[in-house]
């Protein structure tokens, strides 16, 4: 019969059907009739043959494991032989080390323990951290951004702590024990995404020291030691950052520009010229100090979106995060949570306001108002604005005899606005990134100082889903009301005539045209 090593078992188990085979033969012998001598003898020989079988079925196991745990060979039994071998267990597998619970003084000889049954763990359901990225926030403050087992953060104990080993220690080989110049610091978790996670949640720890490290420009590793509070298990030692001797500077807590934009994941099949639409107003929009980080998880391959994002990264414009490896891990919508954090902290201070919003999402600001006057007014008191949605009809247009329709864009034929009062109204959030210590989709539940919920400074307009319809937008028309503030009704929604972005439309042509030349998709 085959056989397949199952670890360490409990030596009791192991000895209880061996051993039972002498005592059988043994009464055999006595009932036989045969005298005390013979009768012993033939017991003495059967005992030491089968102790001589159970020494046999025990092997040592491989140098360098320990020496107090042992393999033993346990017959498969036939509904194994009869499983797929992708269902077997491998003969190179040796599972953990069985706990054998002590029965209490009371329960022993009672046979309540007689019957031990062990669990052996095999593989690996989740891990126990999946690292994204580690940044430095702080002279002595540092982030990490990750995912984790959502079951161990939501229903387990895990434990983090921070350690800076400085460029003297961290060139030296890596060990299980701190080095003595290791500095020690707190860590606080954080779970940003309203519990949405899946397999994964998204993690953010922030590793805070009593004084500055690595100020002085020696260079060094951030550890962070991931774990469970009273497990067993050593906690994993994580390299979330090594910064070069020289890198650090004080320069690089300067903003570099006056707007950045940490965009969600790009996925599905993107319309190049929609997206096309949406950098070019943004880019007019946000002004020359202004830059734009995109999350590619799979919606950035064609060759139409490629030749629309080229000319914006040759400029310094735009840049394109491949996060197309999020899909090993299972996290809430393309792991959106993930990439926002991830671009909080990597462009933590690169800009004097951060946007979060989407790629089918409009931001405007209603004259004569500008952006930088409404932000500069609002940031002298809040360090988070929360803009409010208007959310377009995306396939409604002006009832007119225009024959050229498919020439015009997107924001530039969609003028109605969706007011059924059913409707939830949306929102979309700027901050002050150096104060926020997380992201959100709609917006950060962590930002020290106050917030406002804008309500006509600012908003945005959604044309939602036309991002990746290929199709023509205009699919129903209505005439454009007399009383522009009077409803229109169709398919019994009614809509509000709005032509704010429909307006900017030539000058945000002309103003690409200037900027990166002739678009040809």
């Amino acid at each position: 019969m085959p056989h397949s090593r199952i670890g360490s078992i409990d030596p009791a188990f192991q000895m209880k059907a061996p051993v039972a085979a002498p005592g059988l033969l043994l009464l055999h012998a006595s009932a036989s009739g045969k005298s005390t001598a013979n009768v012993l003898l033939v017991g003495t020989i059967f005992l030491v043959a089968s102790l001589l079988v159970i020494l046999g079925s025990f092997t040592t196991k491989s140098s360098g494991s320990s020496s107090s745990s042992v393999e033993f060979v346990m017959p498969v039994t036939q509904s194994c032989e009869k499983s797929s071998p992708s269902s077997s267990m491998s003969k190179n597998f040796v599972p953990a080390e069985a706990i054998d619970p002590i029965p209490a003084l009371e329960e022993q000889g009672t046979g309540i323990h007689s019957n031990v049954r062990h669990l052996h763990p095999i593989g690996v359901a989740a891990h126990t951290f999946v690292l994204t990225g580690g940044y430095r926030t702080e002279k002595r403050s540092f982030a990490v951004v990750g995912l984790a087992s959502k079951p161990l953060h939501v229903f387990g104990k895990p434990e983090f702590s921070c350690e800076w080993v400085p460029t003297t220690s961290a060139s030296q080989p890596t060990s299980d024990s701190p080095s003595s110049s290791s500095i020690f610091g707190r860590a606080k978790r954080i779970l940003p995404d309203w519990g949405y996670g899946r397999v994964y949640t998204v993690v953010v720890v922030h590793c805070y020291f009593k004084s500055s490290v690595g100020e002085n420009g020696s260079g060094g590793r951030l550890i962070l030691h991931a774990g469970e509070k009273g497990s067993a298990t050593p906690a994993s030692k994580i390299t979330a950052l090594v910064e070069a001797p020289g890198s650090y500077s004080p320069s690089q807590f300067l903003p570099k520009y006056d707007y950045l934009y940490c965009g969600s994941s790009l996925f599905g099949d993107i319309n190049p010229q929609r997206l096309r639409e949406w950098i070019a107003y943004h880019a007019w929009l946000f002004g020359p100090r202004s830059h734009f980080v995109l999350h590619d998880v799979g919606g950035a391959r064609s060759k139409g979106v490629r030749s629309v994002l080229e000319p914006w990264i040759r400029s310094g414009r735009v840049t394109v995060q491949d996060f197309r490896e999020q899909a090993r891990f299972d996290g809430y919508y393309y792991n959106q949570f993930l990439v926002v954090n991830d671009c909080l902290f990597r462009y933590k201070h690169a800009a004097n306001w951060t946007f979060f919003f989407d790629v089918d999402e409009y931001v405007n600001v209603p004259g004569p108002s500008t952006l930088d006057s409404v932000l500069d007014e609002l940031g002298q008191n809040y360090s988070q604005i929360m803009f409010e949605q208007n959310l377009m009809g995306h396939n409604v247009c002006v009832n007119s005899n225009r024959t050229d329709r498919s020439r015009q864009w997107g924001f530039e034929k969609l003028v109605f606005i969706n007011v059924q009062k059913s409707v939830r109204l949306d929102r979309k959030y700027v901050l002050r990134a150096p104060l926020a210590d997380s992201a959100g989709v709609h917006l950060s539940e962590n930002v020290r100082g106050k917030s406002l919920y804008s309500r006509g400074q600012i908003s945005y307009f959604h044309f939602h889903n036309t991002i990746t319809e290929h199709q023509e937008n205009c699919r129903e028309f209505v005439k454009v009301p007399k009383n522009r503030t009077s409803k229109v009704w169709l398919n019994k929604i009614p809509y509000l005539y709005d032509d704010k972005l429909s307006t900017l439309a030539d000058e945000v042509k002309q103003f690409e045209l200037q900027t990166i030349g002739p678009v040809t998709l």
